[in-house]
């Protein structure tokens, strides 16, 4: 069941991505929703914050994937916004980064369909 957050700035964002990195472990996967320009890179920000990452977060809308390697786990962070059908999503080749040793972050998974593996958040 979607979790439908309205927040009121910037910072309550991050503030709310750092809180969700206590429950983050290898194997998650998280949906991030919402319109262009709502938050969810900000909350990935957070939420990459909150388990040690002290680097840039960029958002990966045009590179379509950022991995980011932490010290007990690798995120990959995803945006498939610019996906026009599911295929590209088979094509991509990032079936093998949804493993058990890795948390996976998605922006518009819609795009792919019914392809990805189910969200835990």
């Amino acid at each position: 069941m979607p979790l439908d957050l309205n927040l009121p700035d910037e910072a309550a964002t991050r503030r709310l991505g750092e809180a969700l990195a206590a429950g983050v472990a290898p194997g998650r996967v998280l949906f991030v929703c919402g319109d262009l320009g709502s938050g969810k890179t900000t909350l990935v920000r957070g939420l990459l914050r909150g388990l040690g990452h002290a680097g840039r977060v960029k958002s990966p809308t045009y590179t379509l994937v950022e991995p980011y390697t932490l010290s007990r786990l690798m995120l990959y962070h995803f945006d498939f916004y610019r996906f026009k059908d599911r295929s590209e999503w088979i094509s991509s080749g990032f079936r093998e980064y949804f493993n058990p040793e890795s948390v996976c972050v998605v922006e518009w998974p819609e795009r792919a369909g019914d392809l990805l593996a189910p969200a835990d958040l």
